[in-house]
């Protein structure tokens, strides 16, 4: 927020903005004044009255059009230079999401927030969390001979997890994991030693990195999550299917920080009941 300020030091901040667009742009007065225009002397006295007052708001406009920064910085009433499209856009972006695990993008927003509180609603199971054999029976089919560099991919992911200190809790629908165990749904003809190999390799990890790895089960009959990923107070992420959706403003981060926090508040399983689950559903596999 903008703190209110005096008319005169209004228009003197507004001088001292102006004159520092043009020369950044390495724009003149003759060629601002052609841009807009104005006669060069408006363009000079612009930047030289001593005066409290203000040019007009159609002047201001297309100054801030023609040197690509906002209206509202020029006037004081925004720290931020960029356009409101600057702004949107860089607030938000759109990235294609390929159906594999070799995928740069995501794991370069981890390495750009290693070290914060990472809040997680996997769209399955957590890729770097599975079994090798549990990657192999889902991905092959779809990455053919570089399913062993996707699987080293994602083995490399865990190992960076485990280095970066950074905080882990990840979200899933109870409805997940019964769908796993019971090989139904998306996991339909998911041999059973797989499945009593994934579940070992949960409890494994849930007690090798508790508390900084969390693992909570909502009920997605009382609450639903799209797929998302929180990174810090940072970025916020979607995924659409074939694209990520990113968030950078604030604004945004905090609502859908809370909205995670609620279905960690609210889950029908914490993280200390979480294995206990595991085992219950692993008894009930048959082999």
């Amino acid at each position: 927020m903008v703190d209110k300020i005096d008319k005169r030091d209004r228009a003197a901040q507004f001088r001292r903005r102006l004159a520092r667009a043009m020369e950044e742009r390495h724009v003149s007065q003759s060629a601002l004044s052609r841009w807009i225009g104005v006669d060069r002397s408006t363009i000079s006295q612009l930047l030289t009255d001593e005066g409290a007052r203000l040019p007009n708001a159609h002047v201001v406009g297309a100054c801030a059009t023609a040197l690509g920064v906002s209206s509202d910085w020029l006037l004081s009433l925004s720290e931020r230079p960029e356009s409101a499209a600057e702004l949107l856009a860089g607030a938000l972006s759109l990235t294609e999401a390929p159906r594999a695990l070799v995928d740069e993008r995501i794991f370069q927003w981890h390495q750009e927030t290693a070290g914060y509180k990472i809040r997680h609603v996997p769209a399955a199971l957590p890729d770097m969390l599975k079994t090798r054999a549990l990657l192999e029976w889902e991905y092959a089919p779809h990455l053919g001979r570089t399913a062993d560099q996707a699987i080293g991919a994602s083995e490399d992911r865990l190992s960076f997890m485990r280095r970066a200190q950074s905080d882990y809790e990840i979200a899933l629908p109870l409805y997940e994991l019964d769908s796993f165990a019971s090989a139904t749904g998306y996991y339909e003809g998911l041999p059973a030693d797989i499945r009593h190999q994934q579940i070992d390799r949960f409890l494994e990890l849930c007690e090798q990195l508790y508390p900084r790895l969390r693992l909570y089960l909502f009920d997605a009959k009382r609450l639903y999550s799209a797929p998302i990923t929180i990174f810090g107070p940072l970025l916020c992420v979607f995924y659409a299917g074939g694209h990520y959706l990113a968030f950078r403003d604030r604004d945004r981060i905090e609502t859908f920080t809370t909205h995670f926090d609620t279905l960690i508040r609210e889950a029908e399983l914490t993280a200390r009941q979480f294995p206990d689950h595991l085992r219950a559903l692993q008894k009930g596999i048959k082999m």
